[in-house]
C-alpha cells in the first residue's frame, strides 16, 4: 500500500460524517507504520476501542470505513474461528465480528453490514508471516503464493467495501 497523510486518511471515509472522521484518532504508531507490508490500513481507534477503521486502496483513491467492534469479545480454548478477508484461523478471540455503517442514506437509517476480521486488523502481516496468529494446532499450509493469498485478500475486502458503499 501507497503511505497515505492523515489528511487523506481522513478524506477517504464513506460510511461517517466529516465530524466523525476529523474526532478519529490515528493508530498510536503512524508516523512507524510499515507501509511495504501492508495491503491496507487497518487499526482499532485509541480514543475510542469500540471503533475500528479500514482504508482500502481503491481505484478512484483511499476508501475508508468506520466499523462497529463488539463489546464484549468471545473466548474458547478449543474453536477457533477464520478471518473473512485474509483466511488466518485463530483461536475464537482472534476473530471478531465488525459492522460498518451502510455509506449514505441507508446508514443513517441504521443499516449495517458485517465481517469476520482478525481482531487486531493485522490481516497483512499474518499473510506475510510476520504476525503469527495463537492457535492451538498451528497455522496451515497453503498451496498458494504470497502474492496470490495477498490477491485473495483483497479481493474479500473489495467485495466487503462494495457491500458497505452499495456498489455491488
Amino acid at each position: 500500500m501507497e503511505p497515505l497523510n492523515e489528511k487523506q486518511i481522513r478524506s477517504s471515509f464513506v460510511n461517517c460524517t466529516k465530524g466523525e472522521a476529523a474526532r478519529m484518532k490515528l493508530p498510536l504508531d503512524f508516523a512507524e507504520l510499515p507501509w511495504e507490508d501492508l495491503d491496507f490500513l487497518g487499526w482499532i481507534d485509541p480514543g475510542a476501542p469500540l471503533r475500528a477503521h479500514l482504508v482500502c486502496p481503491g481505484p478512484d483513491g483511499p476508501v475508508g470505513i468506520t466499523l462497529r467492534v463488539p463489546s464484549v469479545s468471545r473466548t474458547s480454548a478449543v474453536k477457533s474461528s477464520i478471518c473473512q478477508v485474509c483466511l488466518t484461523g485463530h483461536a475464537s478471540s482472534g476473530v471478531a465480528l465488525l459492522a460498518a455503517p451502510l455509506a449514505g442514506a441507508r446508514g443513517r437509517e441504521g443499516n449495517t453490514v458485517g465481517i469476520y476480521l482478525c481482531a487486531d486488523l493485522a490481516c497483512s502481516l499474518y499473510l506475510r508471516g510476520k504476525r503469527q496468529p495463537k492457535l492451538r494446532a498451528g497455522r496451515y499450509e497453503e498451496s498458494l503464493s504470497l502474492d496470490e493469498r495477498i490477491a485473495r485478500a483483497m479481493s474479500n475486502l473489495d467485495a466487503f467495501t462494495a457491500r458497505v458503499t452499495g456498489v455491488a
